[in-house]
């Protein structure tokens, strides 16, 4: 059984040409050359299945531009080393990007850390208090001691049992 070979491997130039490829009139694929009255077909802006049906359908003079690589490989459009260089600038490209943007909110958190304002969102903020004078010696309160009140009550105490029944006097109100 016979191993397929591309024809891209076996493409050698019998005399190149001088002719301007930008001077050219057509696309990005194929342009005519007005010195040797022939389309000009560009092998590296064509995909490899493309390019090697081009190369098997014409027997004839065909007139070609294309890149090679220092491999001796012809670079075509959809070339999976150049996919790869593309890929790895793109994964270089978003790295960057998603670094930066970490960076940035690094350095937001970093600064918003050290300054910290008086009043933040969601708590109350109290007025601050009046301090208030020292107590009098009359005012001092007085742990474990009972204070008895200036006027004692007009109802009278009596003992009953354990209990104390108070009794109280009914108020008119003033009228």
């Amino acid at each position: 059984m016979s191993k397929y070979d591309s024809p891209l491997k076996n493409i050698r130039i019998a005399s190149p040409c001088s002719a301007d490829w930008d001077a050219m009139r057509g696309d990005d694929r194929k342009r005519f050359c007005g010195e040797c009255k022939l389309n000009v077909y560009n092998l590296s802006g064509m995909t490899q299945y493309d390019a090697e049906h081009l190369l098997r359908m014409n027997e004839g003079r065909l007139c070609v531009r294309y890149f090679r690589r220092p491999d001796g490989t012809i670079l075509t459009q959809d070339c999976p080393v150049g996919w790869a260089k593309v890929k790895q600038r793109v994964t270089f490209i978003t790295a960057a990007v998603l670094s930066m943007i970490v960076s940035l909110f690094g350095a937001i958190f970093l600064v918003s850390s050290f300054r910290r304002p008086e009043v933040t969102m969601g708590s109350i903020a109290y007025p601050r208090p009046t301090p208030t004078p020292a107590p009098t010696p009359d005012e001092m309160p007085l742990m474990g001691a009972v204070s008895v009140p200036k006027q004692a009550p007009k109802a009278t105490l009596r003992e009953v049992k354990g209990e104390f029944d108070v009794t109280i006097r009914k108020v008119e109100p003033a009228s």
